[in-house]
């Protein structure tokens, strides 16, 4: 879901000039920006690695949920496949910016009682230690899907009903697709001063 919205502000945005997607599956987009390889095994990307050169930013939008695992598990679908994907594009491209897909209650403190939340701390916080231009945390609440979305889950699905009612109680906790995508790009043309953004700081890059 993210990353389909995601790359649908990239395709629309006049500052992108080409957008790589790495998917397991074929998206079903065809752009002339776009460029899309699929992949099954995220965990080798050495046959890959030749194609991850020469951009200027990386919008990590992949994530697994915890419903049913065990840590361990969770931590290698999570943590180390994130960690594995950073550091071979940072090898590849001097100067990137990195945007990874977190989430609301993110533990930074790895010490906390929600396994998810400590282990979504854990990737955050080694992000930040690679030598990245930037490396720039999203935590995202509930998000609003653009029209016409194809992976859009149905608890969202059921809930877009609601999100101007959350919106308006909870302001700090709804934001739209739309917003995080134009603010991906905006950390790489404007930059911003918090490496964590919550969705505050999302609604506020995305409309700078």
């Amino acid at each position: 879901m993210v990353g389909e919205g995601v790359l649908r502000e990239c395709l629309l945005h006049e500052d992108v000039e080409k957008v790589l997607i790495i998917n397991r599956r074929p998206s079903g987009i065809s752009h002339s920006k776009l460029k899309e390889i699929l992949h099954s095994d995220f965990f080798d990307l050495l046959p890959i690695t030749p194609e991850l050169s020469g951009y200027n930013a990386c919008f990590f939008c992949l994530g697994v949920s915890s419903v049913g695992m065990k840590e361990p598990e969770y931590t290698h679908l999570t943590y180390d496949l994130t960690m594995h994907f950073a550091e071979t594009v940072v090898k590849q491209n001097k100067g990137m910016t990195f945007c990874y897909v977190s989430g609301a209650s993110t533990d930074s403190t790895e010490h906390g009682r929600m396994m998810w939340a400590r282990v979504k701390g854990k990737t955050e916080n080694d992000l930040m230690k690679l030598p990245f231009k930037k490396a720039y945390m999203f935590r995202p609440g509930l998000m609003k899907a653009a029209p016409g979305a194809k992976n859009t889950p149905k608890l969202y699905k059921a809930l877009a009903w609601l999100y101007p009612v959350i919106k308006l109680l909870f302001p700090g906790s709804a934001c739209l697709l739309k917003e995080v995508g134009i603010a991906m790009i905006h950390t790489v043309t404007r930059g911003y001063e918090k490496s964590i953004l919550e969705v505050k700081d999302i609604v506020t890059l995305a409309h700078r």
